[in-house]
């Protein structure tokens, strides 16, 4: 190659590579960006005031005859246990810290029914009830394993007077 085409040549070959090296990606980049300062913007999920998904294991109901109770997670704000009867899942136990969501409050407020004194909410095959105006409880069925009135059995198994005060 002579040198006057090699001069021609440097300019183009250095934005390639300068392009190359930056990841001249002009749009995407800066539509990656805002889905990053979107993203940043939003609220934390959980919020520090959460309570630790283990301080919520000594209010879960107790071992009851044939069903075992058994721990599946806890993290900030949550934890769940599963219902085993025989091995197999015929339900689910919660505890949720709504002030990492303070909306879920909401289905309560004009909630009519109640268990164990505390505002209650049926969804599907989910029952919850409201305690002390924080901490949603929850037994959700698999299947058709656990109808309505055995749901708000177990809410009642739960130590509710004790989550109540919990801090």
């Amino acid at each position: 190659m002579c040198s006057r085409t090699r001069m021609r040549l440097a300019p183009v070959l250095c934005v390639l590579l300068l392009c190359g090296a930056l990841g001249c990606g002009g749009e995407d980049t800066t539509r990656w960006q805002a889905a990053q300062q979107e993203s940043k913007a939003q609220p934390k999920a959980v919020t520090e005031a959460a309570l630790p998904g283990a301080t919520f294991n000594k209010f879960f109901p107790k071992q009851d005859g044939d069903i075992d109770i058994v721990f599946k997670q806890e993290k900030l704000g949550f934890a769940q246990a599963s219902l085993q009867r025989g091995g197999s899942p015929i339900g689910m136990l919660s505890v949720f810290d709504t002030r990492s969501n303070p909306e879920a409050r909401d289905k309560y407020k004009e909630s009519k029914d109640s268990i164990g004194g505390f505002p209650a909410a049926v969804v599907g095959k989910s029952t919850s009830i409201l305690v002390a105006d924080r901490f949603q409880v929850q037994v959700q069925s698999e299947g058709e394993a656990l109808p309505a009135e055995d749901r708000a059995l177990w809410l009642e198994k739960f130590d509710l007077a004790s989550l109540a005060t919990a801090h």
